[in-house]
This record gives structure tokens, sequence and C-alpha cells, in this order.
């Protein structure tokens, strides 16, 4: 269950990324941090 929960808030982080929301609201390093969380959550979680 956390790793399909995992991946939605990834979707919504990578949408945001994208319109550029997070840029305007200085939360680029969301984007840092999801991409060092991407690979223990597939070991750990899968």
């Amino acid at each position: 269950m956390a790793f399909y929960i995992f991946y939605v808030i990834a979707a919504i982080i990578l949408v945001l990324h994208f319109t550029g929301w997070l840029q305007r609201n200085r939360l680029e390093w969301l984007i840092l941090l999801l991409a060092v969380a991407v690979f223990p959550v597939v070991i750990f979680l899968r």
C-alpha cells in the first residue's frame, strides 16, 4: 500500500514541477528528494 502511495505523491510532484508551480514557490528541492527516495522505496517496499 505504501508503494502505491509513494507513486501517487511522486506523480503529483512531477506534475507540479512541469507546470512550474514548484519553481515559483521555491520547492524545487522536492524533485531532488524524490530522486533520492525512488531507489529505497522500490527496493524495500516492493
